[in-house]
């Protein structure tokens, strides 16, 4: 049993270096980072604290302000001071960042379809869960 296991992590693992670089290519090609996208992908949902940001994504705070300077100078965040709070930021996703986003999401859709032809639907929607379940056990139910 332990033998399937392991041989069950390489293949994920080798797996996962392949779907990986096919992502950052296909990434590249929008002008983006996986982080970039990530980020983007949380500001979608509305503007937020540096900080909450910072903790969603689980970097390093000097990683997240490359990213947001890289993000802010291609015009797809904002960043303002906190009314409320001045040592702290609110960044923003801007209207070039909705659209950015919405050709990253169209460009993963193929690369998912790439890396996933040989599954049928059902099979992807059972991958996509468990390995939710692996990533984030609770997330399941």
């Amino acid at each position: 049993m332990a033998s399937s296991m392991a041989q069950l992590g390489v293949l994920l693992a080798n797996r996962g270096v392949l779907a990986g670089a096919q992502v950052r290519d296909a990434l590249a090609g929008a002008g983006l980072t996986m982080r970039s996208a990530f980020t983007l992908t949380h500001l979608a949902d509305g503007p937020v604290n540096q900080q909450a940001l910072i903790d969603l994504l689980g970097v390093d705070p000097s990683a997240l302000v490359a990213v947001l300077n890289e993000l802010e100078s291609l015009g797809l965040v904002s960043r303002q001071r906190d009314t409320a709070d001045r040592r702290r930021h609110i960044v923003a996703i801007t209207p070039d960042g909705t659209r950015a986003l919405s050709e990253v999401e169209s460009v993963l859709d193929k690369t998912d379809d790439d890396l996933f032809a040989a599954l049928s639907p059902t099979e992807r929607r059972q991958l996509e869960r468990l390995l939710t379940k692996i990533a984030d056990p609770g997330a399941c139910g």
